[in-house]
């Protein structure tokens, strides 16, 4: 692992280039990074394709709670190529081997009906709220017409019950095109200011980024750890993962919090560093878009 250089004020890099020379590998988010949701980001593509062409490791590291092969099929589908990437770890895979390694097998599941592929291939039977002994939420059923609160009076059923709720993805809110939408995280949120107990293993958590680095390490060996570089877009979620595991960050303005810094194409330098001293973060650099 890298001994993390420290910038709460980075300089802002045009490219991805510039770090070649100094990293091995990355381990680069993919929502908001690679991709908006509705469609891939072409120069992004390009530069883990042309990273990759160099002899660099890319290993996307996601808080899609899909399987690594969903994950896979979804960046093609929005015109990524698979040249982009080496290997793909999610919070979905991550929080398929919690569950399993509880011993519980009567689990409760919110989200969309694509994420119970989760459970393929287990013993783990989906059942109603009643029967419930674990709650595993992957999204709200609805992202588009929903909000947590409406989850709030199940939920409370759940902490009255002393129920663990298992959140396979920890974001809060992603972009989808435009557009903010709510996330798992959100009602494991609340499910906290219940006073509930809940489990994640997603960024910026500590089994999401053992993985990524035991991934790094079985694709290039145990030295390709020590020049690992993050890309991420999301504070709470890839520049804290980052900084809490000392990995060098490259922070991606224009994400989820690209309105925030100015224009989108030319953040303002001040309000960057201003907002990573203000959450305690840090990173090496800043780029608008991931680019070559």
């Amino acid at each position: 692992m890298n001994t993390p250089r420290v910038d709460t004020h980075p300089p802002l890099v045009s490219g991805l280039a510039a770090f070649r020379g100094d990293y091995r590998a990355l381990v680069c988010d993919v929502w908001g990074v690679v991709h908006n949701g509705v469609a891939a980001h072409p120069a992004a593509c390009a530069a883990l394709v042309e990273w990759r062409r160099q002899g660099g490791l890319v290993v996307l590291v996601t808080n899609s709670p899909r399987l690594a092969d969903g994950v896979a099929d979804q960046l093609v589908d929005l015109g990524a190529p698979r040249e982009a990437f080496d290997a793909i770890v999610t919070s979905g895979e991550m929080t398929r081997r919690h569950i399993l390694s509880t011993g519980i097998r009567r689990v409760h599941t919110i989200g969309p009906p694509r994420d119970v592929r989760m459970y393929d291939g287990t013993a783990i039977t989906l059942v109603g709220p009643a029967e419930a002994e674990l709650v595993v939420v992957t999204g709200l059923v609805d992202d588009e017409a929903e909000t947590p609160e409406d989850y709030r009076p199940l939920l409370e059923g759940f902490a009255a019950r002393g129920l663990t709720l298992v959140s396979a993805n920890p974001d809060i809110v992603v972009g989808r095109g435009g557009r903010l939408v709510w996330c798992a995280g959100a009602l494991a949120r609340l499910y906290q200011d219940l006073g509930g107990a809940v489990v994640q293993v997603g960024k910026p958590f500590a089994p999401i980024y053992r993985e990524a680095l035991a991934t790094i390490a079985r694709l290039g060996g145990p030295e390709t750890t020590a020049g690992v570089l993050a890309v991420g877009d999301g504070l709470p979620t890839d520049v804290r993962g980052a900084v809490d595991h000392g990995i060098d960050c490259l922070f991606v303005t224009a994400g989820i919090h690209g309105r925030d810094f100015g224009p989108p194409d030319r953040p303002d330098p001040a309000l960057v560093g201003a907002r990573l001293t203000s959450e305690g973060l840090a990173a090496v650099a800043a780029i608008p878009m991931l680019a070559w």
